[in-house]
């Protein structure tokens, strides 16, 4: 038995090609608003500005003859795009996280945010287990009778897939019988055992799975996974994240259901 403990990493985030936008505002107008962006602000933030300001022609005024003056501070005009819900501009905004030693019982609460996300994760299938990684909350950790019998039911569990390795002959086997034997095999795992996984998730996704997700109902382990997403929302893209208030761990926006 080993003790994990949930991490999550920042692998991806949007990158925009300046010279393409450069070559379309040249077309329509809307040099100012290129102008104005010097490469300091987050991509993912320019981004969801560029589709907003897409959608009413508002890159500067006159460009549409209804708009006679725009929001030049980014924070200004985010935060209204918050407050107005316009959030199908936050989807253009993807992030890609790993998540490291998380349970499956998070992986199996997470299948259920597939809107504006994408999953790929460690197969169990393919993954031949011998030992159980597991993940236990300190205040299980603090008592001594608990984990002995912790660590005497995942003691049997990683004897179990010995056993199994061992009786089935799987190391003698081509490949198409090892994943059939070893997806046998998975079945005697724990939901408990840990895993990893790569998630992706766009701005208006994330918005509402780092609320939902860090609520004091949910799961310890969810909870600091996601927590530690929200921290990392917040220093890539603090215009679009910092309307939260977090409360006992609880990330809780200021405009909801954008």
């Amino acid at each position: 038995m080993k003790i994990t403990r949930p991490e999550v990493f920042l692998i991806a985030r949007p990158m925009l090609d300046w010279d393409a936008i450069a070559v379309y505002l040249e077309k329509v107008g809307g040099g100012q608003w290129l102008d104005s962006h010097d490469g300091t602000s987050p991509d993912a933030q320019d981004l969801a500005e560029f589709a907003g300001k897409m959608c009413y022609r508002s890159w500067e005024p006159g460009l549409n003859p209804n708009v006679t003056k725009v929001r030049d501070d980014q924070r200004k005009y985010l935060e209204n795009i918050l407050a107005q819900q316009h959030g199908s501009v936050l989807e253009h905004a993807q992030f890609t996280f790993i998540f490291h030693n998380v349970t499956r019982v998070l992986t199996h609460e997470l299948a259920r945010h597939r809107p504006g996300t994408a999953i790929s994760q460690e197969s169990l299938r393919f993954v031949r287990l011998e030992e159980i990684p597991f993940w236990v909350p300190e205040w299980a950790q603090q008592d001594p009778e608990l984990m002995a019998a912790v660590r005497h039911y995942l003691d049997e569990a990683e004897k179990m897939q010995a056993y199994l390795a061992d009786y089935l002959r799987v190391n003698d086997l081509p490949m198409h019988d090892k994943k059939e034997k070893t997806s046998f095999m998975r079945r005697f795992a724990p939901e408990g055992l840990s895993t990893g996984l790569v998630w992706s998730a766009n701005i208006r996704a994330l918005r509402h799975v780092i609320e939902s997700r860090t609520a004091p109902g949910t799961e310890e382990e969810i909870r600091l996974a996601f927590g530690r997403v929200g921290e990392i929302m917040l220093r890539e893209c603090p215009a679009l994240f910092s309307d939260y208030m977090v409360d006992g761990g609880h990330w809780v926006p200021s405009w909801r259901k954008v």
